[in-house]
């Protein structure tokens, strides 16, 4: 299995114009993070994790000219907006895109893409297939996915196993009944917004004591903000087996 980080930040700390704090203004091209997302090249298949607004400019970057599914973690927005971009892979592939999630996330896609299913359907729209998920394992293709039910706050988040590898975005608390689905991963992908608390997201501290708990061998952390501070440093405070993870980053499991 090969692994490419698409994005590993959030709106509150992807770089902009107007901001000069630290982390914009570095020079340091690991501290230029996109909305999180991730790739997945797995038995033959090109799966993606969550379409954000910065999905087109990612799948350029790095030159993925193919995609057989999208996966959902959630709603929100800076997952879900660049949802209408699978549409180069609808002309290329000629096939119309699967597309899983649970219900509330397809129903929050059929709402804000509401022109994809209209029933007079614009020319050259975006085509999806609606595929609902629930917290049980379910295959694409041979893949069988588990999911990982997960809280944002209050909000059901769902991560998921690969095999050896587990991915988990946008957590602030992971069910007793939900840690026995992660344990024995080789690589965890796990959220860690910044250093302080937060209402709806791990911090640093808290990420690194999931890791530790579950005896994983391997993590890195995602979904990164401004207070997170610039990524040179944050990674020479890391214990062996904990990383940062940064743009383009690809790793083999």
């Amino acid at each position: 299995m090969k692994v490419t980080f698409l994005g590993t930040g959030t709106s509150q700390g992807v770089p902009v114009i107007a901001c000069d704090c630290e982390v914009c203004s570095s020079l340091d091209y690991r501290d230029n993070r996109t909305r999180t997302s991730i790739h997945l090249e797995i038995e033959g298949k090109s799966i993606v994790i969550d379409t954000g607004p910065d999905f087109r400019e990612q799948m350029l970057r790095e030159r993925i000219n193919h995609l057989d599914a999208v996966i959902y973690t959630h709603e929100h927005k800076d997952h879900t907006a660049g949802l209408d971009d699978v549409r180069s892979y609808n002309f290329k592939q000629d096939m119309d895109m699967p597309v899983y999630g649970r219900k509330s996330v397809l129903e929050q896609i059929q709402r804000e893409f509401a022109y994809i299913f209209a029933a007079n359907k614009y020319p050259g729209i975006p085509k999806v297939e609606l595929n609902e998920i629930e917290n049980k394992p379910f295959k694409i293709d041979e893949i069988e996915i588990t999911p990982i039910n997960v809280l944002h706050y209050k909000l059901p988040v769902f991560g998921y196993r690969f095999g050896d590898f587990t991915y988990i975005t946008d957590v602030n608390h992971i069910p007793e009944e939900e840690k026995h689905k992660i344990r024995g991963s080789k690589v965890l992908v796990l959220s860690a917004l910044q250093k302080f608390s937060h209402l709806s997201h791990f911090n640093l501290e808290q990420a690194m004591e999931v890791v530790k708990e579950l005896e994983i061998p391997q993590a890195y952390f995602i979904h990164m903000g401004h207070k997170m501070g610039l990524h040179r440093d944050i990674e020479e405070e890391l214990p062996e087996g904990m990383n940062l993870a940064y743009d383009g980053l690809q790793i083999e499991i």
